[in-house]
This record gives structure tokens, sequence and C-alpha cells, in this order.
């Protein structure tokens, strides 16, 4: 499930995937929820099923000329091994790069950056979820925990991605499972 346009995914500008807009809360994991269509007589009734979510690997960040922006390949842990790929926003997959590979910058990128300031506050992440898909965008939020307790927190997903991968050790990655088997808008559940 390959997006091939830009629009398709996280372009990671601060813009489509952040709510910056101002037409709404486009990306920001707050749009307003619909209640489910009951599609048989024995839905009618019955609350909705909690998402599935699967863990994730981060299998690479690539440029493929000409495209304009890299794209974030992630693949299931464990059998079936579906992929989930999407653009990513240039200085979006260079981060992506720095931190799968672990590297260090001579000063700290954004994301190394917050990532230390989460740490010096002990605030741990513990998952990055990628929720949902609304025209081609997706979807992600930040589980966080900290002494005052646990939060969520909306994000774009490659910024949950790269700081995943900043923690000392890396915080799991994972998808509703809609988003692997599903073509189209996947409201968050």
């Amino acid at each position: 499930m390959t997006a091939s346009d830009p629009g398709a995914g996280d372009l990671g500008t601060g813009d489509l995937g952040t709510g910056d807009l101002g037409t709404g809360d486009l990306g920001t994991g707050n749009a307003p929820q619909r209640e489910p269509v009951a599609t048989s007589p024995e839905d009618v009734g019955r609350a909705p099923r909690p998402p599935v979510f699967r863990v994730m690997d981060v299998m690479s960040v690539t440029l493929d000329l000409p495209g304009q922006f890299p794209i974030l390949r992630l693949q299931e842990a464990e059998p079936p091994l579906r992929d989930l790929s999407f653009p990513v926003g240039m200085p979006e997959g260079v981060a992506l790069a720095y931190a799968l590979r672990r590297l260090e910058t001579p000063r700290p990128f954004t994301h190394e950056l917050f990532s230390k300031v989460l740490q010096a506050y002990s605030v741990d992440i513990v998952a990055v979820r990628l929720v949902g898909r609304t025209f081609g965008t997706y979807l992600a939020e930040l589980d966080l925990m900290a002494a005052r307790g646990r939060e969520v927190v909306p994000c774009r997903p490659s910024d949950g991605v790269v700081l995943a991968l900043r923690q000392a050790v890396s915080a799991p990655i994972l998808a509703d499972e809609r988003l692997l088997t599903d073509d189209g808008d996947v409201t968050p559940g």
C-alpha cells in the first residue's frame, strides 16, 4: 500500500500533517468521530470493536529520483509482514535516516533536541501509534508517560517515528491494522 503522490502521506512540511491549514483539525487526530453504521441486524446496539494494533519495524527511508519526497517504509514485525509506506518531508527524511542509523549530529536537529528534553524531564515514550488516514494523510499519536501520569499527544507519523528511534531503547511503533488492510480513509478508533 504505497502512496505515490506527496499529498498521500505525511508531508512533514508543518502544514498538512499538523492542522496548521486553518481548516479544522486535519492531521491532529482530533477529527470529529462518526458513529459506526450498523451493517447487519447483529451489529445494532453493539459497541464498536477497539482497533487492533500491529507492531511495525522501520525498514528504510529512501529517496527514489526523480521523486521529491523520501518514502518511509514500515513493515509488520510478525507475519504476514505487510508494508506501510508513505512520503515524508525532506528534513524529516534526513532526521529519520540519522535516527535509524543512530548517528549524532554536531549540533542537534530538532528531533534530537526534543528527545533530550523528554529524557531530561523523565518523560518516556510508551509507543507511537499510527491511528488513521484522512484524505491520504496519515494520523499518529505519541503515548507518553511522566511523573504526572499518561498523556496522548497527536503528532505527524514522521515526527513520532524519529522520536521513537531516538529513545535509549526504541519505543514501539504500532499501526492500526485497518491501515494495512483497507484502502481510503481510516477513522481513528
